[in-house]
């Protein structure tokens, strides 16, 4: 990272940053351009490892790309404000950003209330969610294992 006075190193204060976010984008290999698609998100984490989970349909070029390469790179980001200045060249952005990269992989039948789970944590108070059977059959859910994670911030 070039401007190193913006670097955020402390994984608790990158997974804060993380939980503060609305959309997840995600960058899958699509032949000679990148496919990146924004997405609602959820996440978990141990002293090792971050998850992001995701849902979608059960067919499409996200799943296509995924199965073909399942390489995948992300990038979130919050906390924007227009910094104005009496000067064009002296206006910023303040931001807290997150860019990435890691595995992802499609969960089987029996992990999808936990994933779905954290997703709504990241929205929403809400516990103990009853899914009906109809919902879990049609849906499907990725996971992301994070393997490298970068986090910059800009506050004036």
């Amino acid at each position: 990272m070039r401007r190193k006075d913006r670097e955020i190193t402390d994984r608790t204060e990158i997974i804060s940053i993380m939980k503060k976010c609305d959309v997840c984008r995600l960058a899958l290999f699509d032949d000679k351009y990148p496919y990146i698609v924004p997405l609602n998100f959820g996440l978990d984490y141990d002293d090792k490892n971050i998850f992001i989970y995701f849902h979608c349909a059960d067919k499409g070029k996200k799943l296509d790309l995924i199965n073909a390469n399942n390489n995948v790179g992300f990038e979130m980001d919050t906390s924007h404000k227009l910094v104005i200045s009496d000067s064009p060249c002296g206006c910023t952005m303040e931001y807290e950003s997150i860019i990435g990269n890691g595995k992802i992989e499609i969960l089987s039948e029996e992990k999808k209330e936990e994933a779905l789970d954290f997703i709504m944590a990241q929205y929403t108070e809400k516990s103990n969610i009853a899914y009906s059977e109809q919902y879990l059959k049609a849906v499907t859910i990725l996971k992301l294992t994070v393997k490298n994670i970068t986090c910059k911030r800009l506050k004036k």
